[in-house]
């Protein structure tokens, strides 16, 4: 697991010669002029698209009825996640880009910590559940109806957020709690667990290891239960006799298995690497997690899919009107 020594800094930071720290400056993900305009694009194109993608993709699911199947239910939850996620970290980075100086402020920093953390965990709580439904909609056609009812839907997804939520109290509640008192420069482009704890002048070993365990829990239960999932799923697969249809259920596995895999691939290489001073790789990994991910999900798990290409259809067409769910 990925905890600096105390020395990570550079220097001995003693909480009886320094001021603590109010506000926190975001070194941002390049210091080269050059790079700051072209990067505000880039990053102001991939937001767009994913906001776009994810709330398209949430409007969609709620006025079509031929989506209202708990497989669209959970994408949907999966989008919404998405764009808030998105939104917590991408829109800050935008602004640091053509700022002078990437000043963010105590409280400010830990409410971007906290729902980074609830829109992370949910979204790997999530990709978990819809897992499960495709797992009980292709090795129990005949259960589905009944296993995957209304009610327990809801308390699957209810569970997501509960998680999400009681993790990121959790995290940011210790993180807040630590003391500030030397250097105020996060090396990242937003407010991380690792990046404060590096700066941090009170460290609590004991306690950085529960929190890396319980990042380490939400990340590798969540894994192994989406691979172990689609590996029960590839099993039946096989047993398809069209070799289209195997073909076509191949494809759509392996485009969710990448999604998945880069998500907890770059998390997992962010938060239990060994801990190095070289930050560009963690900072090209997070990338990854905090922004390419939103904006991905609804071309994977949406555009791809059949029945939403014929719902889009619908609606350019105007055949489609907003009814209740």
């Amino acid at each position: 697991m990925r905890i600096s020594s105390p020395n990570h800094t550079g220097r001995r930071m003693d909480t009886r010669n320094h001021s603590l720290v109010t506000e926190f400056i975001l070194e941002g993900l390049t210091d080269q002029p050059g790079l700051q305009l072209p990067l505000f694009f880039l990053f102001l194109l991939i937001h767009m698209v994913s906001v776009v993608g994810n709330l398209g993709l949430v409007i969609l699911i709620r006025i079509s009825s031929q989506l209202h199947t708990p497989m669209y239910y959970f994408l949907s939850n999966l989008s919404f996640i998405d764009l808030c996620y998105s939104s917590v970290i991408i829109p800050k980075m935008l602004v640091n880009f053509v700022s002078e100086k990437n000043f963010t402020s105590f409280p400010e920093c830990m409410a971007q910590l906290f729902f980074f953390c609830f829109f992370i965990i949910n979204d790997s709580y999530m990709l978990a559940a819809m897992a499960f439904d495709r797992y009980v909609a292709i090795c129990n056609p005949l259960l589905y109806t009944v296993i995957m009812s209304h009610r327990v839907c809801f308390l699957l997804v209810t569970g997501v957020y509960i998680l999400g939520a009681a993790g990121a109290l959790i995290h940011t509640s210790f993180i807040s709690s630590r003391s500030f008192c030397g250097t105020n420069v996060i090396h990242h482009y937003f407010c991380d667990i690792l990046p404060l704890l590096n700066i941090s002048c009170s460290r609590d070993y004991t306690k950085e290891l529960s929190v890396m365990i319980l990042v380490g829990f939400n990340a590798f239960v969540c894994a192994v239960a989406i691979f172990m999932s689609y590996a029960f799923i590839l099993r039946s697969i096989l047993h398809i006799h069209s070799a289209e249809g195997r073909s076509k259920a191949f494809s759509t596995c392996s485009s969710h298995l990448a999604a998945v895999g880069v998500f907890y691939g770059s998390i997992i290489f962010m938060y239990f690497k060994p801990s190095t001073s070289d930050t560009i790789q963690e900072t090209v990994a997070s990338v990854f997690y905090a922004t390419v991910i939103p904006m991905l999900n609804p071309l994977i798990y949406g555009l791809r899919n059949k029945d939403v290409k014929e719902s889009i259809k619908k609606v350019l067409k105007g055949g489609i009107l907003p009814r209740s769910v």
